[in-house]
């Protein structure tokens, strides 16, 4: 996980062209070291990663050597290049824009004769086509535009003298779907213009080689050179606590740190508050505003809003209008905007590279700190706010995994080939097989795809419309693929793409009263006769239907609890530090008194979690028998094995009557008490209890609609509308119904269980609970609750609505669970 290693040997400064070079001495600036690494690494025709501090010039060190290209003193009287020659890909389109502007000034000061500009899905289609047949010499776009710019017939001249491809923020895509996309499009970049140079750019990036092996042709990473920034100066992140009150027990929202966060606002330029949902970011902002006596101008910025809101918003940062602004991971990638002199991250951070990336909107200068304020929202968040202060100061990162590509992806990307003109199957999987992604594609899965491109598979064949593109010869003695219609080509463009909206679903009861609404990741993981707490009532799921979750009373308590909206998990490596300083007595002395003191009794009264183990308490609370398993495995894991362990118990008699889910924790309770944990945790409830829910509740239908819409199944748009949500989602629902019972090994079957496994059900962190519970479990038998699952038990029946005010009755609620907990002498009953 460290990012910074030794330097072998420096490689040879080469000559920076004299445009550049006066034009960083005018400015009183110097060319940094990886800025000319950057200029080496093309010189020497390799492609190159840079790993580099936020405010080291790292878009400037990507298109170096494309500025150089156009250098005359470079050119030694060679005519210009011609056509275009560097493509930019970042994650947003916003950034793109910024990047443009920032751009622009230097060539134009220089006198270079670039021509820089844009493509999205916001650029005008006259543009489009022009873009096409006379292309900029840059063009600054997205992974969906670029995917789409390769499937006119155009494509293979107009990248054929391509000679750079810069992309930013890796790090933010290159795991994902998305990533997948880009994958596939670099390839074919590659196969057109086979000399193709790529540029990958990052701040925070936990293991530099798998991202080397991601960039490079073939997953070569010997052909990809690491090129790391020079160290900037070393941000200031400190811990706001309470000063009269103690942490809280449980709760996210810190709303005990309003009143010290206004006079911080007050004492800064520009304030940047990050909150970890858009619920927390309007309960925030409304908060400040209750209390905001002075009439400061503080702003708020999330995924919800408009799109001219959140313009609006960011027009009045960039002039520096606003004293503090309230957001969102929207905000996460943000236009960088100088006058930000402090960064507060309200609750935890949930990984060091998140919060990295969130001080680097501090300052954006690498020689001036970026100031930053970690505000928990309870004990445990506290423990993971030290545990990433301590992460960012010994320069330590974490990510996500790289996993396989997807095959909706591959499905998409083959479609998009054909629109382009015939193609050979053994070019093209050639191509795909270049990319690190889809390494793991032979000739027998890359056939499923071409034949579910070409018919949409067994069961739906003898429909024209999944009828998409045809085998035939090709007048040279071989076979190629070519589109049974031109019209699918228009189809295609309009329908491609890889974000797919995720809905909310309303809860009503079958009588037509509505409830509200609920994130459809929540829903999904129901099936009917499962029960949770909403809207203050135990409610029976009877159907989800389109977009409705259609519930009933319940006759008895909620199995789930408290309905608490999606998050996002902490961490593996924030978890691993946090289990770390729990078995460090002698570190404690660094912590709060009623944190410290929290810790002390839970030492005395049972356990503490130790690396390479399980805690599991049993103890007797309200009538119920309660067992906490602290896995510290992140939300979603926990959830499933909520679901799993119930099921589990359900089989062997133990009465379970409900469970809660927190980032550290899972506490389960039953009418009977659980004697034998690890018997819960064997290995095989992922193959018996894991496959029963998945297919008996909503999970693998919600993920096939998404498979569906991006492998150009199901189109989400027809010329001139769109297709609403529930209409998408009937679609999708009767294709999947057909396939489940016709064809159940269908390659969109087979796609959705991979994304049920890896996204929704986070089945790999299960999985590492179950590896623990298999060599070590700590079971402690108690006669009470214990001090570390108090702000786990507060959870339950609480909900986190919109308003948050939930948090209110969070504190009361667990302040009578610490009592409890707290005390060191035995109780006269079971409490």
């Amino acid at each position: 996980m460290v990012v910074r290693r030794p330097r072998k040997t420096d490689p040879k400064v080469p000559d920076i062209p004299a445009e550049i070079a006066d034009w960083f001495a005018g400015r009183g600036w110097r060319v940094r070291r990886h800025q000319q690494e950057m200029l080496v690494a093309s010189d020497r025709g390799k492609h190159a990663l840079l790993v580099a501090d936020t405010g080291a010039g790292k878009t400037l060190a990507g298109f170096l050597p494309t500025l150089a290209d156009f250098c005359p003193s470079r050119r030694e009287g060679a005519d210009m290049p011609e056509g275009l020659h560097t493509l930019y890909v970042s994650p947003l389109k916003a950034l793109a824009h910024d990047v443009q502007r920032n751009l622009l000034t230097p060539v134009e000061e220089m006198g270079l004769p670039i021509r820089i500009e844009t493509r999205s899905g916001d650029t005008p289609s006259d543009r489009k086509a022009r873009q096409r047949a006379r292309p900029p010499h840059v063009l600054l776009t997205t992974p969906e535009s670029l995917s789409l710019l390769l499937t006119y017939p155009e494509a293979p001249a107009l990248f054929a003298n391509l000679k750079r491809v810069v992309i930013d923020e890796i790090h933010a895509f290159a795991t994902g779907k998305r990533g997948d996309l880009l994958a596939l499009s670099l390839a074919r970049l590659q196969a057109l213009s086979p000399g193709l140079q790529r540029a990958g750019l990052s701040a925070t990036l936990a293991d530099p080689d798998a991202f080397r092996g991601w960039l490079a042709p073939w997953g070569d990473i010997d052909a990809v050179e690491l090129v790391e920034g020079e160290p900037g100066a070393e941000p200031e992140v400190s811990i706001l606590l309470p000063q009269e009150e103690r942490i809280p027990w449980s709760g996210h929202a810190a709303t005990w740190a309003i009143p010290q966060l206004i006079d911080q606002i007050k004492a800064h330029r520009t304030t940047l508050i990050f909150t970890n949902t858009r619920f927390l970011a309007e309960y925030i902002f409304q908060e400040l505003w209750d209390v905001n006596e002075d009439n400061l101008p503080i702003g708020i910025h999330h995924g919800s809003l408009s799109k001219e809101a959140r313009r609006k918003v960011e027009g009045a940062m960039a002039e520096g209008r606003l004293r503090a602004l309230v957001c969102t991971a929207s905000l996460d990638l943000g236009v960088d905007w100088g006058d930000i002199d402090l960064v507060v991250q309200m609750g935890a951070p949930k990984g060091s590279s998140r919060l990295l990336q969130r001080i680097g909107r501090a300052n954006h200068r690498l020689d001036q700190p970026s100031k930053a304020m970690l505000v928990p929202g309870n004990r445990f968040e506290f423990l993971e706010a030290f545990a990433a202060q301590e992460a960012v100061r010994e320069g330590q990162r974490d990510g996500e995994a790289f996993r396989p590509g997807g095959l909706d992806v591959l499905a998409q990307h083959v479609m998009g080939t054909a629109c382009a003109g015939p193609f050979r199957e053994d070019a093209v999987l050639a191509e795909v097989r270049s990319s690190a992604a889809y390494a793991w594609v032979d000739e027998v899965i890359f056939a499923r795809v071409l034949d579910f491109v070409a018919t949409g598979g067994y069961a739906l064949r003898s429909y024209d419309r999944f009828r998409r593109i045809v085998r035939e010869k090709d007048g040279k003695g071989g076979w190629q693929w070519r589109l049974t219609h031109p019209e699918h080509a228009a189809r295609h463009r309009l329908n491609a793409g890889i974000i797919v909206d995720a809905e909310m679903l309303e809860v009503r009861f079958r009588n037509g009263r509505s409830l509200g609404k609920v994130e459809e990741g929540f829903g999904a993981s129901l099936k009917p006769g499962d029960t949770f707490r909403f809207a203050g009532m135990d409610l029976e799921v009877e159907a989800l239907r389109e977009l409705e979750l259609i519930v009933r009373a319940a006759k008895r308590s909620a199995t789930i609890p408290s309905y608490m909206g999606q998050r996002m998990p902490i961490s593996t490596h924030l978890a691993e530090r946090v289990r770390a300083m729990l078995c460090d007595q002698a570190g404690w002395g660094r912590f709060p008194d009623d944190v410290r003191e929290w810790l002390e009794v839970q030492d005395w009264r049972s356990h503490l979690p130790a690396p390479g183990r399980l805690l599991v308490e049993s103890f007797p609370h309200h009538g119920a028998a309660y067992t906490t398993y602290y896995t510290f495995e992140g939300w979603p894991a926990n959830q499933s094995l909520g679901m799993l362990i119930t099921r589990r118990m359900e089989d062997r008699g133990l009465g379970p009557l409900g469970f809660v889910a927190t980032d550290y924790a899972l506490v389960v309770w039953g009418l009977k008490p659980v004697e034998d944990p690890a018997a819960l945790l064997s290995p095989d409830i992922l193959t018996h209890e894991f496959v029963d829910w998945v297919q008996q509740s909503y999970l693998l239908r919600r993920a096939f609609r998404e498979v569906a819409v991006i492998s150009g199944l199901v189109e989400r748009q027809q010329p001139g509308t769109r297709k609403s949500g529930r209409q998408v989602t009937f679609s999708t629902d009767l294709i999947y119904d057909v396939l489940r019972k016709y064809e159940p090994d269908h390659l969109l079957i087979e796609a959705a269980w991979a994304d049920a496994r890896a996204r929704m059900t986070d089945v790999a962190r299960v999985a590492d609970v179950l590896d623990r519970a298999a060599r070590e479990v700590d079971h402690v038998r108690l006669d009470r609750i214990s001090p570390l699952s108090v702000p786990a038990l507060s959870m339950i029946g609480r909900e986190s609505l919109p308003s948050g005010s939930a948090d209110e009755d969070l504190l009361v609620e667990a302040e009578s669970l610490a009592a409890l907990a707290m005390r060191v002498d035995p109780p006269d009953d079971d409490g």
